[in-house]
């Protein structure tokens, strides 16, 4: 593997560990800065706008930004946000921090799989990104349990001091092994972003996308408080059912991918929305009982992000389909509408949790997935009817 690759890897580790970590870490910054949980719910819904704004809007404006020059800079933002986020005097401040490590998150994923893909030959392309995006993966694995080891433990600012020095190892990594001069191709205007998202077929992709994993983070932004208040866990122990969580995550992420090249997407989609709606229903329940809720989040993170591939390769197909000229723009804006659904879920939960308690959390978020599904059946049903009937000019057959 390419060092520079491995440098990819890094910063997408280093990126998916403070995205997630938060969530560990709810119940004692909420604590430590006098806040209720709803507003510590809030660190997560505004880091994820900053993702969905970062990710279209800034990618389009630096665009012209040699490639090498551009990601250092984003992994130095990243880096100034979490030591912001470790000195934060305050709430505010700390949502400021949040925000700009929110930025830097939403262009690196723009602009890391081109920078992965020039790095191996064509026919390796697909291994490259899939290898830089394991950062995230091994970030829920490891990254996460951790860092919420060390928030309970020596205190919640030191997790965003660990992130800092491993934002800094990226940045080292990337200046010392990522070539410079990489080509790229001209960067998607936010005109011909604005076309796409004038498309009905995939603006209903978008929707699926944001309810759907909307419905899920409802609870999710929660869990912690969730296994300690009401499963009865002791902080240490919330460690390793988020490792278990992280784990399940990444078996689950295998087993989707598969399900959606064995069955197509639209039949993957539809039996993992409705298995995650199921299983925040009996997590309603299961709550309660400390042995019965880890199954449970193992059962969810088995499905929680299994959805991903499915998502990623329907969105691909229909762009092609509606908008064959601008199909990475699709792509990019499908992960947009990813944390849009986070950035509307964690702030939904906050009002859920304050107006009628933790617990509704889960049967809430339910019925959002079912909302999802819904959409995907209707996804479905458009797609059979253009195959029945044939497509107007310019519009190819389903391939679902």
């Amino acid at each position: 593997m390419p060092l520079a690759l491995l440098a990819l890897t890094v910063s997408a580790f280093a990126i998916g560990t403070t995205e997630f970590v938060i969530v560990g870490l709810i119940p004692t910054i909420a604590a430590d800065l006098q806040v209720s949980l709803p507003a510590g719910g809030l660190l997560v819904s505004l880091y994820a706008l900053g993702v969905a704004v970062g990710a279209p809007v800034l990618t389009a404006l630096t665009g012209r930004l040699p490639r090498k020059t551009l990601l250092l800079a984003l992994m130095a933002l990243f880096t100034a946000g979490n030591l912001l986020a470790w000195q934060a005097p305050g709430y505010e401040s700390l949502i400021v921090a949040r925000v700009l490590t929110g930025l830097a998150h939403g262009v690196f994923f723009s602009i890391g799989s081109t920078i992965a893909t020039s790095l191996v030959p064509k026919d390796k392309a697909a291994s490259a990104i899939a290898t830089m995006f394991s950062g995230l993966t091994v970030a829920l694995v490891t990254g996460v349990p951790l860092g919420t080891f060390i928030g309970q433990h020596f205190g919640w600012r030191e997790t965003f001091l660990a992130v800092a020095a491993l934002g800094l190892l990226a940045f080292l990594a990337s200046l010392l092994a990522v070539p410079r001069g990489i080509r790229h191709a001209p960067p998607a205007s936010l005109r011909s972003q604005a076309r796409v998202l004038a498309q009905p077929r995939l603006l209903l992709v978008y929707a699926k996308t944001a309810i759907g994993y909307g419905g899920s983070f409802i609870p999710f932004t929660f869990l912690a408080p969730i296994l300690q208040d009401v499963s009865g866990f002791s902080a240490a122990a919330v460690v390793w059912v988020l490792l278990a969580y992280g784990v399940s995550v990444a078996a689950g992420n295998v087993w989707g991918g598969r399900l959606a090249d064995r069955k197509g997407p639209i039949a993957a989609l539809q039996l993992i929305f409705a298995a995650l709606a199921g299983v925040l229903l009996v997590l309603t329940f299961t709550a309660h009982h400390p042995w019965l809720v880890v199954l449970t989040v193992l059962a969810w993170g088995a499905v929680a992000f299994g959805n991903v591939p499915g998502l990623q390769v329907y969105v691909v197909r229909q762009a092609e389909r509606f908008e064959p000229q601008a199909v990475d723009v699709a792509a990019g804006l499908n992960i947009a509408a990813f944390n849009l659904g986070i950035a509307g879920a964690a702030w939904a939960g906050g009002l859920i949790v304050k107006h009628l308690g933790l617990m509704h959390t889960p049967w809430i978020g339910a019925l959002v997935v079912l909302l999802s599904l819904a959409l995907t059946n209707l996804s479905g049903r458009l797609d059979r009817r253009d195959t029945a009937r044939p497509s107007t000019a310019g519009a190819l057959p389903s391939t679902c």
